[in-house]
């Protein structure tokens, strides 16, 4: 027990100094194999560069895999673990290598793409990414109020461009659901131009809708930049 307690203190609480250094480590090593992931994907690398690669993921998932058997072991609910968030983000950041290993089919190669769920093993030693949490957690009754009005304003958006457009184009804007991308792009302020109006009503009623656009942009940026604010002063 005493060991386990030992280990516990230096995986699960980044405030001492050997945490902080196993979190440094841990950090450290997720960066490096994302680049590594990078780097793979590069055409015509030598074959030298190849193997380094190779041997360097081997490395990173026995290193990932030991920690995961770590945390696992001195989590005092390991159920709750394993299914919790970082516990399948854990498991997710070295399964697709385990699979590709021992079940060597090259349908599950497919698999190898959940390598950049490492990215996220990030957010477990950030203690930004908690204050995020936390602001979330303060405006989550306005954010859903949010999202449902910004469901109304693109089934509203494509009903509008359906009417005035539908009969110019009819190829474009088939129906209601063919008119949301556009609905979509456009509240959004993308606007990738694949789709536009070329009736005079059409564009009026554009302009509106990019105008209710900006607002869509601005609305969730405002939530979080003061929910961010008051996050901070419950922490201090």
């Amino acid at each position: 027990m005493k060991v386990k307690n030992y280990l516990r203190k230096i995986v699960e609480d980044n405030t001492t100094k050997k945490g902080r250094f196993f979190d440094y480590i841990i950090q450290l090593l997720i960066f490096l194999s994302l680049i590594s992931f990078s780097v793979e994907t590069l055409p015509n690398i030598p074959e030298k560069a190849s193997v380094a690669l190779r041997y360097f993921e081997v490395f990173s998932v026995l290193i990932f895999s030991i920690e995961y058997l770590l945390r696992l072991w001195v989590s005092k609910k390991p159920l709750s673990y394993i299914f919790s968030f970082y516990g399948i983000i854990d498991i997710l950041a070295i399964l697709p290598f385990y699979m590709v290993t021992f079940l060597d089919l090259r349908f599950l190669r497919a698999f190898r793409i959940l390598r950049i769920f490492r990215a996220l093993k990030v957010i477990r030693y950030n203690k930004a990414i908690e204050r995020f949490g936390a602001a979330f957690k303060l405006v989550k009754e306005e954010f859903v109020l949010f999202f449902a009005c910004a469901l109304i304003l693109i089934f509203i958006s494509s009903a509008g461009i359906f009417y005035f457009e539908h009969e110019a184009q009819p190829e474009t804007f088939k129906s209601i659901f063919h008119s949301a991308w556009w609905a979509i792009v456009t509240l959004t302020s993308v606007g990738y131009g694949d789709v536009y109006p070329i009736t005079l009503g059409g564009r009026i009623f554009t302009f509106f809708v990019l105008m209710i656009g900006l607002g869509i942009v601005t609305v969730p940026a405002g939530l979080v930049a003061s929910a961010l604010s008051k996050a901070r002063e419950i922490e201090d």
